[in-house]
């Protein structure tokens, strides 16, 4: 997937956070310990592994196709690329008032590690916590 594929899904999926731009994915993915992980061609997920860790950097699915389990299996893919490259944790944060993204974390087997206080900034100058999540790779999903 093009990094201004990924910008136009992300944009669309984000609408209260600023989207990512073309040129921080290009930026992204060119990073050698950056990865990506598509479903098909409105659901992708950029992470990033070191040192036996992983980071979930973003994962999204375009508005028209959400709800359809795609998030599910691009997760489930994430985790998969994830063990191939050794790493056995996995850490991401998640602004608190993103319902459908707890719960698929959730749902797959990731654990609250944590909170950022006033961690994401809004459109309307509101700011929400991020919650720190876990997983272990050594756990099955």
């Amino acid at each position: 997937m093009t990094p201004e594929r990924m910008a136009a899904i992300h944009k669309a999926a984000f609408t209260s956070q600023r989207p990512w731009t073309e040129r921080e994915f290009a930026d992204l993915l060119n990073s050698s310990n950056n990865f990506s992980v598509e479903v098909d061609d409105h659901t992708f997920a950029i992470g990033q592994a070191v040192a036996g860790e992983a980071e979930l950097l973003t994962i999204a699915t375009h508005p028209d196709f959400q709800r359809q389990g795609f998030g599910c299996k691009c997760l489930n893919k994430f985790v998969e690329r994830v063990r191939s490259l050794e790493a056995d944790t996995i850490f991401l944060e998640v602004d608190e008032g993103n319902t459908a993204a707890i719960a698929l974390y959730t749902s797959a087997g990731f654990n609250s590690a944590g909170r950022r206080r006033a961690y994401y900034k809004h459109a309307n100058g509101e700011r929400s916590d991020a919650i720190l999540m876990i997983f272990s790779t050594k756990w099955s999903i």
